[in-house]
């Protein structure tokens, strides 16, 4: 996906504070973040939203969630809590179609989300 915003920060085509990457997935800080902690954290193979996954991705969306839990670790939120908010389509606030997961902390965070 040529026009892609998260593809190419994958590639490296354009500039990403990256803080993770492994064989499946990139992580990266949110450049307009909502919390101290704010990482995206997205699979290297393009998916628009949820509701694109298939079959053959279950392995990676554990993938994603593992990464999640490291970097909750390696960024001192994990004793205190964290969020991870993955949102799908107009209505949820997706603004980037590569399916993608927030990892969120280093605050309170309230409920309901907003």
């Amino acid at each position: 996906m040529n026009s892609c915003l998260f593809c190419s920060i994958i590639k490296g085509d354009v500039k990403g504070d990256i803080v993770y990457q492994d064989e499946s997935v990139v992580a990266f800080r949110d450049i307009h973040p909502k919390a101290p902690v704010h990482i995206l954290i997205v699979p290297r193979k393009h998916i628009a939203t949820l509701l694109d996954l298939e079959q053959g991705d279950k392995g990676l969306m554990g993938d994603i969630f593992y990464a999640a839990t490291r970097l909750a670790k390696d960024n001192g939120i994990s004793e205190d809590g964290f969020r991870v908010v993955l949102n799908c389509g107009p209505g949820a606030g997706q603004s980037v179609y590569h399916i993608h997961i927030h990892l969120l902390g280093g605050r309170p965070l309230t409920w309901p989300p907003g």
